[in-house]
C-alpha cells in the first residue's frame, strides 16, 4: 500500500501530463499504476476501466478516483480525483479569464482558428476509434444512425436519444438475463453514503435559490443534469451543451462555443473542463470578474462531485454490477449512440470553423447547413495540416495544437 506522499507523487504526475483525451490518459494511468508502479494488476485496472465505462462523467477522471480509493480508501480517492482534475482547473480558468479579456482581438482569432482546426482532427479520430468498438452489427449501425438523425436533423434533447438508446439496450438484454447465471450476491449499495453525497453534490442549488441567484441557479441546475447523463465521455454530451447554451438559452454564441472546446483542448485532464470554460464566460458576460469566478466555482463542483459519489457509492460492487447482462447491453446499446452523438458534434463543429455562414433548414427540420460561398480557405489549409501531423506523422496531440497555433496567427498576419 503506497504513502499518500507517493500517492501525490503519481497522481500529481498523471494530472499534469493527461493531455489528449481518456484514450491518453487511461495509457499514461496504465504506464504509471501498472508498470511502473505495480500497484494494480492487468486484471484489476481493465475491470475498473470497465466499470467506468458503466458510468456518466469522465470515465478517466473516474478511473483515476477507483484507483485512489482502492489503494487508499475515501482519502486515497478524493486525492487521486482531485489531482487528476485540478492542474487542467486551474489552466482553464486561466484561459478563460484571457479569452474574456483578448478573445476579439484579430491575434487571438488566428491562433484560435489552428486550435480548433486541430479540434476537428482530433474529434474525428476519436470518432473513428470508436467506430471500430461499437459498430459490431446491425442493430449498433442503426443504433448510431438514429441518434445522429435525431439531433442533426431534429434537435432531439440529448438526454432523450440516450435514455431511449439504454432502454433498447436493456430490453434486448433480457434474453442474455435470463440464460445467465445470477450475479455473485453482495450487500446493496450504502444508502447513508448515496444520501450524504448526494445532499453534499445539490447543496448549492437551494442555497442559490434562497440567494436570489437566478442565473447561478440555472448554470447549476443545467449542469448538474449533464453530469447525470454524460455516458460516452465528453464528446457525446458537447453537442446537447452546444445545443442549449447556444441556441436554446442564448449564453453564448456558437463562435464562442467552438473556441471554448478548442482552448479545453489544449489543457491537461478530462475534456469535460469544457463546462468549467463555459460557465465561467457565461458568468462573465452577464456580471464581470466576480459573477464569472463564481460561475467557474460553481460549474467544477457540479460536474466533478458526482464522480466520487458514483465511484465512492458503487465501486465496492464491481463484479456484482459487470455481471448483469441487461446492465451490459444497455451500455452496449448506449456507447453505439454515441457514435452518432460525436459524429454530429463533428459535423456542427466542422461546419462553424470552416465556414462563415450558416443557415437553419427549413422547418421542421432543425439542421444546420452551410453557405458554400464563406467557407474559409485557411481554415481548410490549417485541419489538413492538423490531419497529416496526427493521423500521417503520429505527432501528439500538444504539438499538433501548438504548430496549428503558430500556423493560424501566420496565416493572420499574411491574409487580409
Amino acid at each position: 500500500m503506497p504513502t499518500f506522499s507517493r500517492l501525490f507523487s503519481a497522481f500529481g504526475r498523471i494530472g499534469l501530463l493527461s493531455f489528449g483525451g481518456p484514450a491518453a490518459q487511461i495509457g499514461l494511468m496504465h504506464r504509471v499504476l501498472v508498470e511502473e508502479r505495480g500497484w494494480l494488476t492487468e486484471k484489476q485496472f481493465l475491470s475498473a476501466l470497465s466499470f467506468c465505462m458503466l458510468l456518466p462523467g469522465p470515465e478517466a477522471m473516474q478511473l483515476a478516483t477507483y484507483a485512489g480509493w482502492r489503494l487508499r480508501g475515501t482519502p486515497g480517492g478524493l486525492l487521486a480525483g482531485a489531482l487528476f482534475v485540478l492542474p487542467g482547473a486551474l489552466v482553464i480558468a486561466a484561459l478563460a479569464a484571457l479569452y474574456a479579456a483578448f478573445g476579439t482581438a484579430p491575434q487571438t482569432e488566428a491562433l484560435l482558428l489552428g486550435v480548433k482546426a486541430t479540434v476537428i482532427v482530433i474529434v474525428v479520430q476519436a470518432l473513428m476509434r470508436l467506430w471500430a468498438k461499437a459498430l459490431s452489427g446491425r442493430a449498433a449501425m442503426g443504433l448510431a444512425g438514429f441518434a445522429f438523425a435525431a439531433l442533426y436533423l431534429f434537435a432531439t434533447p440529448f438526454p432523450v436519444v440516450i435514455a431511449a438508446a439504454g432502454l433498447w439496450g436493456w430490453l434486448t438484454g433480457r434474453a442474455a438475463a435470463e440464460e445467465s447465471a445470477p450475479p455473485p450476491a453482495h450487500a446493496a449499495p450504502p444508502l447513508p453514503r448515496i444520501a450524504l453525497w448526494g445532499a453534499l453534490w445539490l447543496l448549492p442549488l437551494p442555497l442559490l435559490w434562497l440567494a436570489g441567484e437566478t442565473l447561478l441557479f440555472e448554470l447549476g441546475v443545467f449542469f448538474a443534469k449533464l453530469a447525470v447523463v454524460s455516458f460516452g465521455g465528453a464528446y457525446a454530451v458537447l453537442a446537447w451543451m452546444a445545443q442549449e447554451v447556444v441556441q436554446i438559452r442564448g449564453w453564448l454564441t456558437p463562435e464562442q462555443m467552438v473556441d471554448a472546446l478548442g482552448l479545453a483542448e489544449t489543457t491537461p485532464g478530462p475534456l469535460i473542463l469544457v463546462t468549467q470554460f463555459t460557465g465561467q464566460l457565461i458568468g462573465h458576460e452577464a456580471g464581470g470578474w466576480g459573477l464569472a469566478l463564481a460561475a467557474s466555482l460553481l460549474t467544477l463542483w457540479m460536474t466533478f462531485l458526482p464522480c466520487f459519489l458514483w465511484i465512492f457509492a458503487f465501486a465496492p460492487h464491481l463484479e456484482r454490477l459487470l455481471a448483469r447482462p441487461r446492465l451490459q447491453g444497455a451500455l452496449s446499446a448506449i456507447t453505439a449512440a454515441v457514435l452518432g452523438v460525436i459524429a454530429n458534434l463533428s459535423l456542427w463543429f466542422a461546419l462553424h470553423v470552416l465556414f462563415s455562414d450558416t443557415v437553419t433548414a427549413p422547418a421542421p427540420l432543425t439542421a444546420t447547413l452551410p453557405l458554400p460561398s464563406s467557407l474559409r480557405p485557411e481554415a481548410v489549409f490549417l485541419v489538413a495540416l492538423a490531419a497529416l501531423l496526427m493521423l500521417k506523422l503520429k505527432r501528439s496531440v500538444p504539438l499538433t495544437l501548438a504548430l496549428t497555433a503558430l500556423a493560424g496567427w501566420a496565416l493572420g498576419q499574411l491574409l487580409p
